[in-house]
């Protein structure tokens, strides 16, 4: 598949690269979906896609353990606890609680892995903390955490639906079009992923929330010329 001009010239930006940081410690990620067959490949388990495409990388297996289907796989020194909690969405805060406490993981090392109607496919948005945005999983994490300051990462899966129609839209499969945008997203949020580990929230924000600026800009200026 050839991707477009303005998709491709992004990726070719450099990528995030180590400050000399030899910090080692435990992370914990978190996919945030639902489970069972039926949810498979829909919007709402974006979450579930990215630290799926993580193991993979790794070929690290799943098991499935209290609350989640864990895994862990091993990145420069530094150990991440993949984790795809089994509570469905709505109850995703008592995954991530007893994971942080039964892994000993500071809240710092905690980054949540979420879908986004608010971006479109193809776009990736990183935040040290923030409100829920009325996402029930980021709420009930937020309840249960008793905090809103832990990181999440925020994957586009857009918003193309009329009114009254935002629970169907979540779970539903992606279109082609969607689908490659989101081949693209998973594996640029797995590198944001690999850099929030090495190299701290901060830059990580810095690298990757500037990158999909670059896109939106890019993909606006085209549209406008077509216009």
């Amino acid at each position: 598949m050839k991707w477009p001009k303005w998709l491709a010239s992004i990726w070719k930006k450099e990528a995030c690269k180590e400050n000399g940081n030899d910090t080692v410690g435990k992370y914990l990620i978190v996919g945030l979906g639902n489970v069972g067959t039926e949810y498979e490949g829909t919007r709402h388990n974006a979450g579930f896609m990215v630290v799926d495409a993580l193991a993979k990388d790794a070929d690290a297996q799943w098991s499935l353990e209290r609350h989640a289907y864990r895994t862990e796989v091993r990145y420069k020194g530094r150990t991440l606890v993949l984790i795809k909690p089994t509570t469905y969405m709505n109850l995703s805060g008592k995954a991530v609680n007893y994971w942080l406490q039964a892994e000993k993981i500071e809240l710092e090392n905690l980054l949540v892995v979420v879908d986004d109607l608010a971006l479109d496919p193809g776009i990736i948005r990183i935040r040290k903390q923030g409100a829920s945005g009325g996402h029930n999983g980021l709420k009930d994490i937020e309840d249960l955490l008793g905090t809103q300051a832990y990181s999440r990462l925020r994957v586009g899966v857009g918003s193309h639906f009329g009114r009254g129609h935002q629970i169907d839209y979540v779970l539903s499969s992606f279109d082609a079009e969607d689908e490659a945008a989101m081949g693209q997203s998973v594996k640029t949020a797995c590198e944001a992923v690999r850099c929030f580990v090495t190299q701290g929230i901060d830059r990580t924000m810095n690298f990757y929330n500037s990158k999909g600026n670059a896109h939106q800009k890019t993909q606006k200026k085209e549209e406008d010329t077509v216009s």
